[in-house]
């Protein structure tokens, strides 16, 4: 590679280290934050190492996705002290970054080439930073754990899982090697005089220990050595960039501050945001000798106050510890003796060879050789799926059912403390259960046929719902059935019309027949008296065939002598409505005609009563 080629040439003409590191990018890049200008050196370092980890775009990677990347890439089966490619490398370092951007959302995108050469450039003049150093997997996997992202916490018990025995204790001269890859992250950013590896500097980090444990060596979070200070400073800076603050800076006079807040303990009131106490600015009786304590987060002073008394009168509980407690034996792995092959099989010239290498002599040895030959067999068989064509024929899915029947006779036989009986398979031993598997298979084509004939006659259904002569009359029947609603509620319409017209024809009638009664009665002298056309008109109202049937819905909104007219019953339609109600006006005009014309009949003899009695 580039880098690889242009690397071995600048130590081939023996080029000073810091000339070297000069051309990389991204260290020209952090030069121009002007980060030198930081007082506090630990401060500093933090600084340093958090804008690489921004621009790299490592702090959006956590330790879990190196594990993932470190395990793909094969370096867990490699020493620690192994050396390994700039090629190889550059391909893992790829392919973390292209998982990252196949994980982030659409909203944010990032350039996954130019994240990979920028990270491997500053992990190569890291390791060029010392002479006489060579890339190993330790070093790759002590940087990208110190650069990624994610809890400390994490990270710390990922260093500790390799610098440790089998038996949970940590290993000096491992841990002496993690510290001399780790702190050549500093040294790259020209902190090496403040950060850099001493002989020293595993012993400084647990002087009086000799047996360090896991929860020991995770006591580096609350209180760490003097080496790895500026570790647990950029994780909390990472965590407070965003953290407001709404008090004014006693320096600078801003309105507000970002990330870390600084008060004095002498001066009352003196607060100073991290740019100003950086880099060592002062104001007033203020002095850089005054003791500042940092504020990571914002709290009012009513909640100051109540949590003050909260924790006078006892209410609230202790702190929790700041990182959970693990156990100090670490936990026995899982045997995967029996799943998992131990090595992959490539062809079926290896996997019968990987059969019949071991010896006979042993149970065990034997047990092993059937396992062996078990899943040779199947990675033979995946890797043969893999080459050839997806064509399925019977002998190839006779084959592949006699492997899984091998296969799970052999499951079948392990017992439950997991130890596999020295008896030889044998392909008629578990008939029944090969006979379950065809049952089940035949059954599984059948379930597949009905499918596919239920899909064939849904297909039909469909196409025979979009044939266009069907749809037209569909379209014909539909219009037909609107004409004819419109016509129905235009003949309501009509009816109701009528039906108000005759309510109004039966108010004249009534007011004739009360103009007609109080004229019977003023008269004097009357004819012996008969029943008036009122008292008719209400004894055929109380009729009860005017009470039979209830109103109907159709003539609501008429008056009741309306509606006693047309209660015909409930099998009455619209024409006999009509036919009912033109007898009922015939009727009544021939009533009333009737009693108008017996009217005059009673006053002409009346007349001709009194002619005679005047006469007389």
């Amino acid at each position: 590679m580039v880098m690889e080629e242009g690397a071995q040439r600048d130590r081939g003409r023996g080029t000073p280290v810091t000339v070297a590191a000069e051309r990389r990018q991204i260290l020209v890049e952090l030069g121009e934050q002007n980060l030198d200008a930081i007082c506090l050196s630990t401060y500093r370092t933090a600084c340093k190492l958090r804008f690489i980890q921004k621009r790299c775009n490592l702090h959006l990677i956590d330790i879990f996705n190196v594990i993932e990347a470190v395990r793909d890439a094969g370096l867990n089966a490699v020493e620690l002290n192994a050396g390994i490619s700039v090629t190889r490398l550059e391909n893992l370092v790829s392919s973390l970054f292209n998982q990252l951007s196949k994980r982030l959302p659409t909203t944010h995108t990032i350039n996954p080439r130019e994240s990979a050469v920028l990270l491997v450039e500053f992990l190569l003049t890291a390791i060029d930073s010392e002479p006489d150093s060579r890339l190993t997997v330790l070093s790759v996997k002590s940087m990208l754990a110190t650069l990624c992202g994610g809890k400390l916490v994490d990270k710390l018990r990922y260093v500790f899982s390799q610098v440790s025995d089998s038996s949970g204790v940590l290993v000096q001269s491992k841990f002496d090697g993690f510290l001399r890859e780790a702190l050549k992250l500093p040294t790259a950013a020209h902190e090496g005089p403040s950060f850099g590896y001493t002989q020293t500097s595993a012993r400084s980090c647990f002087p009086q220990q000799k047996r360090v444990m896991l929860n020991m060596f995770l006591d580096i979070v609350a209180d760490p050595p003097q080496c790895l200070v500026w570790l647990p400073l950029m994780h909390r800076m990472a965590n407070v960039e965003h953290v407001y603050h709404p008090v004014s800076c006693s320096y600078c006079r801003g309105n507000a501050m970002t990330g870390f807040r600084y008060r004095c303990l002498r001066c009352r009131g003196y607060q100073l945001c991290q740019n100003c106490f950086w880099h060592g600015n002062v104001s007033g009786s203020h002095s850089n000798q005054h003791q500042m304590k940092e504020h990571s987060s914002w709290k009012s002073p009513a909640s100051k106050l109540g949590r003050a008394l909260s924790r006078t009168l006892g209410c609230v509980s202790s702190r929790e510890p700041p990182r959970p407690i693990y156990p100090e034996e670490p936990e026995r792995t899982l045997n995967l003796s029996n799943i998992v092959p131990a090595r992959p099989i490539e062809n079926t010239s290896d996997a019968m060879l990987l059969s019949t290498s071991v010896p006979e002599s042993s149970k065990s040895l034997a047990a092993a050789r059937r396992m062996n030959e078990e899943h040779a067999l199947i990675a033979a068989y995946v890797n043969r799926l893999q080459s050839s064509p997806c064509v399925d024929s019977p002998s190839r899915e006779d084959e592949e059912h006699k492997l899984i029947a091998r296969y799970t006779s052999r499951l079948a036989e392990t017992d439950s403390a997991g130890v596999i009986p020295n008896r030889s398979i044998n392909f008629d031993v578990n008939k029944q259960k090969r006979e379950l598997i065809a049952q089940l298979e035949s059954k599984n084509r059948e379930i597949l046929a009905e499918i596919k004939h239920l899909r064939v006659e849904h297909e039909a259904a469909c196409q025979a719902t979009t044939n266009p002569t069907l749809l037209a009359e569909l379209r014909l029947l539909r219009q037909r059935k609107d004409e004819l609603e419109q016509r129905m509620s235009s003949l309501q319409e009509s009816r109701r019309e009528l039906m108000v017209q005759l309510e109004g024809l039966m108010k004249l009638l009534k007011d004739e027949e009360q103009r007609q009664a109080a004229q019977a009665a003023g008269s004097s002298h009357a004819s012996p008296s008969r029943p008036s056309p009122s008292t008719v008109r209400s004894v055929g109202a109380a009729s009860p065939h005017a009470h039979m049937y209830p109103p109907q819905d159709s003539l609501a909104g008429v008056g009741g002598d309306v509606q006693e007219a047309f209660a015909q019953g409930p099998r009455r339609n619209l024409r006999n409505d009509l036919l009912v109600a033109a007898d009922s006006i015939t009727n009544t005009v021939s009533s009333l005609v009737k009693e108008l014309h017996s009217d005059e009949v009673r006053e002409e003899e009346e007349r001709l009563l009194n002619g005679k009695d005047r006469a007389g």
